[in-house]
């Protein structure tokens, strides 16, 4: 079960840092906003949308979701904030993915 979730969540991550353009509305959210705000085993799918708004994301066959918003970081770059959400909707991981140069 571990390596599915980390699996998901390495996949999620290679999607994200190959996806171009602009992210949709509400997915640039301060880092410490996010840091402070998403649980692992406590925040559900519908906090997320009600505290953020919607966001770039993969849906697994598994029924497992992984969410992607951004944190500016200065210069034009962005960290990413990863979040992998389970089948009953709550969070069971997340990962920050530092900002690298453009």
């Amino acid at each position: 079960m571990k390596r599915v979730l980390l699996a998901a969540l390495c996949a999620s991550l290679l999607l994200a840092g190959c996806a171009t353009g602009s992210a949709p509305s509400g997915t640039q959210v301060a880092a410490e906003r996010l840091q402070q705000s998403v649980i692992p085993g406590a925040t559900t799918k519908a906090q997320l949308l009600a505290a953020f708004g919607p966001t770039r994301n993969v849906v697994f066959d598994s029924g497992y979701e992984a969410w992607v918003y951004q944190s500016p970081a200065g210069g034009g770059r962005f960290s990413e904030f990863v979040v992998l959400i389970n089948r009953d909707g709550v969070v069971t991981k997340t990962r920050t993915r530092a900002a690298t140069q453009p």
